[in-house]
């Protein structure tokens, strides 16, 4: 969508709205209605959602590992989502090209075809205002900027919306679903997500939050179009801002940090159940300390993240040896790594 390139979309109201929140929050119900409402009002509208544009085998190492717990999707996954940007991407330049190789070798391609078939205009000269709105989990603010500086890239409106539900109700409706996601996903999701914050992170102010335990009203779609509004009518700006980038800096620093702790506690815990094998620990305290090791992973890592992120002096200090950041963080892991083994196998 170059200024310079007249096949673009440059000039038209475009606005990228983000849906987030834990899988059955209710993004694919609240979808259809933004999608029904932006067409009475003129709109070019789609929604990608993202378990359909992002193949099959993707879905393949981020449901389970051997220990039954999620992988961190935001590494399995990222040259995945930042394909469906590309995509985004090049319809803005060239609105009447489907697809080119760059983007669609990682995504579904019909599927992709299918989303902006509705966009597709035999007028290049039409300027009715085009809304694309991103229906994934969203769950880390990484996840999420990275659509907002595609907007910002563009000059583009930029929101979001956050689904809020609590964890039984996802999994109740879960169940119900053709294709459930695994209990195991939804259960550790929670402790991963991370909603929006304007008050940590400026780019998020234009955000809202939609408790969906109850049913969608005809009001909350309401709400979630004059957001909509207000981010077309506002696009985001080109001029560069320091905090934002500060902010950018801090959330690369982190990911960096928590992936490389992640794989350093998967090889603590495998030694320490190899270990254990060896000393011949019974079965019934195999399982148990597999469970517990597990466990105490899946608290620390959301943990890490939370004090690495809130930390910024912290991270000023050390962004330039993450090394060093990780092993001071596990050396913690690894204490409390210690003392379950201990309290596992000596039965105190």
């Amino acid at each position: 969508m170059a200024a310079e390139d007249p096949g673009g979309v440059s000039r038209t109201p475009v606005c990228l709205c983000v849906l987030c929140g834990l899988p059955a929050a209710g993004k694919s119900t609240l979808a259809p209605g933004v999608l029904r409402t932006a067409a009475q009002r003129g709109w070019r509208a789609s929604v990608l959602p993202y378990d359909d544009l992002i193949p099959e085998h993707a879905f393949q190492n981020r449901v389970l590992e051997d220990n039954g717990k999620l992988q961190d999707m935001h590494t399995e996954w990222k040259s995945h989502r930042q394909a469906v940007l590309r995509c985004i991407e090049q319809f803005l330049e060239k609105p009447q090209v489907l697809t080119e190789k760059q983007g669609s070798c990682q995504i579904n391609r019909t599927a992709w075809e299918q989303c902006i078939k509705t966009l597709m205009q035999p007028d290049d000269s039409n300027q009715d205002p085009l809304l694309f709105v991103l229906d994934d989990n969203f769950y880390y603010p990484s996840m999420r900027y990275e659509v907002y500086q595609l907007a910002r890239k563009y000059s583009l409106g930029f929101c979001q919306v956050y689904l809020q539900c609590d964890e039984e109700s996802c999994i109740s409706r879960n169940q119900s679903r053709s294709k459930p996601v695994p209990t195991e996903v939804i259960v550790e999701m929670v402790q991963r997500l991370e909603p929006p914050n304007p008050q940590k992170n400026s780019w998020e102010k234009n955000s809202i939050l939609l408790n969906t335990k109850e049913n969608l009203s005809d009001n909350d779609i309401q709400k979630v179009m004059e957001l909509i509004s207000s981010a077309m009518c506002n696009p985001l700006s080109l001029v560069e801002d320091n905090t934002e980038q500060m902010e950018a800096d801090r959330l690369k620093c982190a990911t960096s940090v928590v992936h490389q702790a992640d794989q350093a506690c998967r090889r603590l815990i495998s030694d320490t159940m190899k270990t254990a094998r060896e000393n011949q620990v019974p079965p019934e305290k195999m399982k148990c300390l597999a469970a517990r090791l597990n466990e105490s992973k899946a608290a620390f890592l959301p943990n890490l993240r939370r004090q690495l992120l809130e930390d910024a002096a912290f991270l000023q200090d050390e962004e330039l040896d993450v090394e060093r950041v990780v092993k001071r963080a596990i050396d913690v892991f690894d204490r409390e790594r210690k003392e379950i083994l201990s309290f596992i196998t000596n039965g105190k």
